[in-house]
């Protein structure tokens, strides 16, 4: 079987007419930069996550380093930040000459929790950024809640959770990316909501901050050539749009697909002593962006290998610890978290994508539990 971790290919060929009318319609109008693609996919992902402003972008990494600009953090203060993500989450604060707080996770959702924020906080924490990480939501509405009693801003770092929702105590839900002072994704394109190349989204429901936000993005410009804020240049091309906006037509079904290659990964692995299947919280629905498991008893790596023998690929998402990191010793003098430390020991992630079959699912599940076997 041809394996892959991630079947882009596949999916392009169920969409391609719809796709290609896309693209064509934008070259033909020539308007690559900000044109009709790019304002009719901000509308459609507006209405589809019940955000107030949605800014489209370049990328995930520019999203968060927009929301933090627009925000008017000054260097010296604090950001809540998990040691345990991908390291753009951190690498903007670092980048913004900003103060990267980095702390542990908890073990069964692999996220911050309002207990481990509240633990954090000093005098100069001014944000928190909790990474939805793996395809579900972090413990929000206690952030926010400790947020509001503590004056600090709360940034939803969403690269991986785009579809997902958040369920809160009263039973109502929203959007994963909605419920902090503002949500941050990616569309690269291997994410759950991928582009065919670079691209990302902030979304707000507080139209101020949406303002500054899309002024930050637009060279720090209200109006052409009027220059009101320090800025960058960060823009979702208009190509790169209309891919999104057929895309998003069908996340709902992706999300569901996903979800079926993980139950099925469920029943067949549960019952594997060495092995703990994904834990799906109560608060948050899980779209699986990665089906991440943890390895017992030091075999991770093990594993890793036998499943590549066997024409299997898998990820591990991440080896390293943010602090362990070269680039972020002059950042921090934290030495050891330890359900990080354990958590990068212990994950692999399976494929799982869209158009996964029975079949792969079937396979994947019988050469793990052949090896635990052996």
């Amino acid at each position: 079987m041809n394996i892959q971790m991630v079947d882009v290919k596949s999916q392009y060929q169920k969409i391609k007419t719809e796709v290609d009318a896309g693209i064509q319609e934008v070259i033909n109008s020539c308007a690559f930069i900000n044109g009709p693609a790019v304002k009719k996919f901000k509308a459609s992902l507006e209405a589809y996550l019940g955000a107030e402003v949605v800014i489209p972008c370049a990328n995930g990494t520019d999203a968060l380093q927009i929301a933090m600009m627009a925000l008017g953090l000054k260097p010296g203060d604090e950001v809540i930040v998990p040691a345990f993500t991908y390291v753009a989450t951190a690498e903007v604060i670092a980048l913004l000459g900003l103060t990267p707080v980095m702390v542990d996770v908890d073990p069964d959702s692999f996220n911050i929790t309002t207990e481990i924020v509240a633990a954090a906080l000093t005098p100069k924490t001014k944000c928190v950024v909790p990474v939805n990480l793996y395809g579900q939501n972090a413990e929000l509405e206690g952030i926010m809640e400790l947020a509001d009693e503590q004056g600090f801003y709360v940034i939803e770092d969403n690269a991986q959770a785009i579809g997902s929702d958040y369920i809160f105590k009263d039973g109502t839900r929203k959007k994963s990316g909605t419920i902090a002072h503002i949500g941050s994704t990616s569309f690269y394109p291997s994410k759950n909501l991928g582009a065919y190349g670079d691209g990302g989204a902030l979304y707000t429901n507080d139209p101020e901050l949406g303002e500054k936000m899309r002024m930050v993005a637009n060279h720090g410009q209200a109006k052409k050539y009027v220059h009101d804020v320090i800025g960058c240049n960060s823009r979702l091309d208009s190509i790169q749009a209309a891919i999104l906006e057929v895309k998003l037509k069908h996340l709902d079904e992706y999300c569901s697909a996903r979800q079926e290659v993980a139950d099925r990964y469920d029943l067949a692995l549960i019952n594997v002593d060495q092995l703990q299947i994904p834990k799906r919280m109560n608060y948050s629905t899980h779209v699986f962006h990665q089906y991440t498991l943890k390895v017992k008893d030091g075999r991770r790596d093990e594993l890793k290998s036998y499943l590549a023998e066997n024409g299997i690929p898998s990820m591990i998402y991440y080896p390293i610890p943010l602090y362990k990191q070269r680039a972020f010793k002059p950042f921090t003098n934290i030495t050891n978290l330890p359900i990080t430390e354990q958590l990068c020991k212990e994950v692999i992630s399976l494929p799982i994508h869209t158009e996964m079959s029975v079949e792969e699912c079937t396979y994947v599940c019988e050469v793990v539990t052949n090896f635990f076997a052996t």
